[in-house]
């Protein structure tokens, strides 16, 4: 069956990227959009949907994908997903909106289909934005697309460095509040009677040292977005102003009787466990429940190990810009080995401290292994006034490196469950350099 030339003309004239394709998943249309954005050299018609966007051989579903047609068989609506797809720029997330067309007796024809890049993300390694592609980002970043475009209060809930205000920008940047400013109060770094001026702002004479009136930050966010950082920080007796605001959309400066109204989308975010602190009477309940409208979950770097290589590699280009840095195969093995209880920053402190014990172009296994060491933070005696001369003659001392070489050594050698084949591989040395290496360590333990 061949689409009505009515059909085709509406779909050209769309001014968002749209395909039209049938049953078989093969593309009938591509609108001016969508050739312009997508495919400006060569024609889609007649390829299949998944060749196109993703390069497989078979469909989305049978190649780990979720697929928009058959989720729209299943159910006979119109369904949306968020896909990784192949562009003249690289590979991009791309939001697609799915539509089911019936035919005269009711039966699905064709599959009209609106694609639009999520540009604050992308799949390779890039100088700024969120930057992934294993499941658990891809499952956050589909929920950031379906949230993003809605006014819902937003919870971000993850451990500290796994991007939280990137994310809430991004959920910003994808609004329609884009246009309007994104501001960003944290909560940890302000004291209970600063808060409430930093949010609400004050009047002339309200307290000592308030010479004139100013704005505060729900205010300086109007019309945009308001993203409170470590909300888990904020005293009881601030939660119930807060709440006040959430609920009525309504607050008064400090020292003012003025009623003001707030035009903001709320952003949250905290590290720490809000269900927990609810229970123990630390956190209101109800404020719980006006912030985490939709929460959503970001993923700890241990949860997406296979993201490494591309972080890494975006990472390490902007802490050393001026150098054509790259990553050996046993260095990147090494740096996917480690837990980062720190996250995405913690990676970056250890990418920019290997790329200064780096002499070359190549970061290499032992590179990572030394700034492993440097990064391990000494236990200090609070009674003993000189723990930090000692610490700092032992960096500043001959053979301090080679110290700190051995000891990060002796950490993995203790950790390593494996041969010493398999630790060689791991550090990117060959068997004889462990070798001689554990030969050495055994030494200097039985002078010790």
């Amino acid at each position: 069956m061949k689409p009505l030339p009515e059909l085709m003309s509406y779909l050209e004239g769309l001014p968002e990227p749209h395909i039209l394709f049938d049953t078989h998943y093969r593309i009938l249309a591509a609108n001016a959009a969508y050739r312009r954005q997508f495919s400006p050299e060569r024609s889609v018609v007649g390829r299949t949907c998944y060749e196109v966007s993703h390069h497989f051989n078979v469909p989305c579903d049978q190649a780990g994908e979720s697929c928009p047609l058959l989720k729209s068989r299943e159910s006979g609506q119109r369904e949306r997903v968020l896909h990784l797809h192949h562009t003249p720029k690289g590979e991009e997330y791309v939001n697609i909106e799915l539509a089911p067309l019936l035919d005269a007796s009711g039966q699905q024809a064709f599959f009209i289909e609106k694609m639009e890049p999520l540009r604050v993300a992308l799949g390779r390694p890039a100088a700024q934005g969120l930057i992934g592609r294993a499941p658990a980002f891809q499952y956050m970043l589909a929920l950031v697309a379906r949230v993003a475009p809605s006014q819902a209060s937003v919870l971000l809930l993850g451990e500290s460095g796994t991007g939280k205000e990137l994310v809430a920008r991004s959920i910003h940047e994808t609004s329609n509040r884009a246009h309007r400013p994104f501001v960003a109060v944290d909560c940890a770094s302000l004291s209970e009677n600063l808060f409430e001026s930093e949010l609400f702002g004050h009047e002339r004479g309200a307290f000592t040292g308030a010479s004139m009136a100013r704005m505060g930050l729900v205010e300086a966010a109007s019309g945009g977005t308001l993203f409170i950082d470590e909300v888990g920080d904020i005293a009881l007796t601030m939660q119930v102003k807060l709440l006040r605001l959430l609920e009525t959309g309504t607050y008064r400066r400090v020292g003012s009787t003025e009623l003001r109204h707030a035009d903001i989308r709320v952003v949250s975010a905290t590290h720490r466990d809000l269900d927990s602190m609810v229970q123990a009477g630390s956190f209101r309940e109800d404020l719980y429940y006006r912030l985490s409208t939709f929460p959503i979950h970001l993923p700890a770097l241990r949860e997406r190990r296979d993201d490494m290589a591309l972080l890494a590699t975006a990472l390490l280009a902007r802490v050393a810009p001026l150098r054509k840095l790259r990553i050996s195969e046993p260095a990147l093995q090494l740096l996917q080995a480690q837990d980062y209880p720190g996250n995405v920053r913690e990676l970056r402190n250890l990418l920019e401290r290997t790329a200064l014990l780096c002499d070359g172009d190549t970061l290499e296994a032992n590179h990572v292994q030394q700034a492993l060491g440097l990064g391990l933070r000494p236990t200090l005696s609070p009674n003993n006034p000189d723990t930090f001369s000692t610490i700092a003659a032992i960096t500043l001392a001959p053979g301090a490196l080679q110290s700190i070489e051995r000891a990060a050594l002796q950490q993995m050698v203790t950790q390593h469950q494996g041969s010493r084949a398999e630790l060689a591989a791991k550090l990117g040395i060959s068997e004889r350099s462990i070798y001689r290496k554990l030969k050495s360590l055994s030494k200097t333990d039985s002078h010790d």
